[in-house]
């Protein structure tokens, strides 16, 4: 998958793996498995609210406010101490409230499942990728100069890479929101997406 998983191979990706790493006490290996994880759920989570015209406008408010990409350029500050920026995480949890809403418990779970890790350790991981994930959209949104909402479908889309792995993904995230929550889905789901993470 092509885009923004991209940015895990570079300096600022590493910065943000070793960062994450060291806050969750975890193997580097397996962080950066988590985040590979968790990057692509979060997208493909923020599609399904984009496709939404009522959540499309919130989100569309968000990227011009404060997720237009500023993160960006601070990830030595944020994740370069040893100790993830606390405002950063509470700040990823708002975001996960918004884009998942009562879903991101199963979220966590199905990540954790796949990744061998405990509830709190995968729902930490995507509480730190949150707000990276929408400051690369923000940043993106302005590359472009998207100022309809409606657009953000086809941006977070050229994002994703747009393959067969991508859209099984695709699928992979909406039975998981569209889940009744209970949790009985991911044991599915695990099988589901051997084949996008490579397991």
């Amino acid at each position: 998958m092509s885009g923004i998983l991209d940015l895990l191979q570079g300096p600022m990706g590493q910065m943000i793996i070793q960062g994450a790493s060291s806050q969750l006490g975890q193997d580097t290996n397996k962080t950066q498995s988590a985040i590979q994880a968790a990057i692509p759920m979060l997208m493909g989570a923020l599609k399904k609210n984009a496709s939404d015209p009522s959540k499309a406008e919130g989100l569309m408010e968000a990227l011009n406010s404060k997720h237009d990409g500023s993160i960006l350029d601070n990830v030595m500050d944020i994740f370069g101490g040893g100790n993830v920026n606390e405002e950063v995480i509470e700040d990823g949890d708002k975001i996960l409230g918004h884009v998942l809403g009562e879903k991101k418990e199963v979220v966590a779970m199905a990540i954790g499942k796949q990744q061998g890790l405990d509830m709190s350790s995968a729902m930490n991981i995507l509480k730190m990728a949150a707000p990276i994930v929408m400051g690369m959209l923000g940043k993106q949104t302005r590359q472009t100069q998207v100022s309809n909402p409606t657009d953000l479908t086809n941006i977070i889309g050229n994002m994703m890479g747009g393959n067969k792995e991508v859209e099984k993904h695709q699928s992979m995230i909406e039975k998981l929101l569209d889940a009744d929550g209970d949790g009985s889905i991911v044991d599915d789901l695990f099988n589901m997406g051997k084949g996008f993470f490579g397991k």
